[in-house]
């Protein structure tokens, strides 16, 4: 059965623990957790109260239950190029400590960046840019409506055999517009670019095909729509990164640190692939089994169930919403919206943060970012969470 075949998912506010009255249409900033997702948490927290009869093994086995989903979940075929990393961050400053490596780098040549992009995305260059004699090239985001198309043309037109690295998301943090990840890393392999992958505010809730999008990096949070816990994350290193260097030299990166009686043994050999980049102590005996229980079930749920769901949950509001002098970007495929995280264009008049303030006295969460309502529904919102949003809008705007 194909994907478009898949019948819509029902809502699974039972499968959280919200409080009633609340209207949360905010994953994007944080997703709650599932009841499966807390239990996870209480049971890992009580194993660990005892760890007698603990082995070498446990140390390593968590995580590699958690590759080998994420890798499904982004259709990579091969888990040992994940890695576990705490951060957005500390994937992107992997990123920056190899490019020196990069064949063919040389000074002159660009970063290109999208505008408003997340600061974890824009922090990273500018030590290596100094360094390497590098200039950052920021395409920003047209002025007219509607901009997903636009401002896809002027980032495939911004790539160009100067263009050292491309970095871009699925799904812009902010507006909520798509960019064409297959288009975009198609013409950097064309020029000889990396291209790197901010998953963050994606993977989960949009379909994110590795095999057909080649990218030489993928970061993500786990926090959002991965729907795991707060300072875990994961990470694609594809073949460029093999020989790279990382950013710390943990123990249990090398061969055979699972002999712990045989760690004085210096072993100066890497784990192949991208286990060289996990974060020191990736273990993460709490959190870990509770993002392996928040990814098992996004790969039941399916993020092309999770996307249908929040375009018909929100199908009848927008309309509305345009009525009071709202805009939105139009659907237009892989350069349109998404519907898992929208940027609601307010009124000229419109104070965002007051209005975002007028929402939350009405139990109404959702995020204020520059001139946009940024909403973020999942599959534990209900049409009265839409109708609370449509209510309070309506009267203050």
């Amino acid at each position: 059965m194909s994907p478009v075949e898949l019948p819509l998912l029902a809502c699974q506010t039972n499968e959280f623990n919200l409080p009633e009255g609340i209207h949360y249409l905010n994953c994007a900033t944080r997703s709650p957790f599932s009841k499966t997702v807390e239990q996870a948490g209480h049971s890992a927290l009580s194993q660990q109260a005892n760890p007698f009869g603990l082995r070498p093994d446990d140390f390593f086995s968590g995580a590699i239950r958690v590759r080998e989903l994420f890798a499904t979940l982004i259709n990579s075929d091969d888990p040992d190029r994940i890695a576990i990393v705490p951060s957005v961050s500390y994937g992107m400053a992997v990123v920056a400590r190899n490019l020196a490596l990069k064949p063919g780098i040389q000074a002159g040549q660009t970063i290109v960046l999208i505008g408003d992009e997340f600061p974890s995305d824009v922090y990273a260059w500018g030590r290596v840019c100094t360094e390497l004699g590098l200039t950052i090239t920021t395409v920003g985001m047209p002025d007219e409506f509607p901009k997903g198309a636009h401002w896809n043309e002027r980032l495939l037109d911004a790539i160009g055999p100067e263009t050292a690295l491309v970095v871009v998301p699925p799904v812009h943090w902010m507006y909520g517009i798509r960019f064409d990840l297959e288009a975009i890393g198609q013409r950097a392999r064309e020029v000889g670019a990396w291209v790197v992958i901010d998953g963050t505010q994606a993977i989960g809730a949009l379909p994110v095909d590795l095999a057909k999008i080649q990218p030489d990096a993928v970061v993500c949070a786990g926090y959002k729509w991965l729907m795991g816990p707060y300072s875990l994350g994961l990470a694609y290193f594809g073949p460029a990164f093999d020989e790279g260097i990382p950013l710390e030299e943990g123990w249990m990166n090398r061969l055979d640190s699972n002999q712990f009686h045989r760690l004085m043994d210096y072993q100066p050999t890497y784990r192949p692939k991208a286990y060289r980049y996990n974060v020191g102590e990736h273990t993460h005996f709490l959190q870990m089994p509770m993002l392996e229980a928040a990814l098992t079930q996004l790969i039941d749920w399916q993020p092309v169930r999770i996307q249908a769901y929040a375009k018909a949950l929100l199908a009848d509001a927008w309309p509305q919403l345009e009525q009071l002098g709202c805009r939105l970007e139009p659907e237009n495929g892989s350069s349109g919206r998404s519907h898992h995280l929208v940027g609601l264009w307010l009124p000229d008049q419109a104070d965002p943060m007051a209005v975002q303030q007028a929402l939350l006295k009405e139990n109404v969460s959702v995020s204020a970012r520059a001139r946009v309502l940024r909403i973020a529904p999942h599959l534990y919102n209900t049409p009265d969470d839409v109708d609370a949003l449509v209510r309070v809008l309506t009267r203050v705007l």
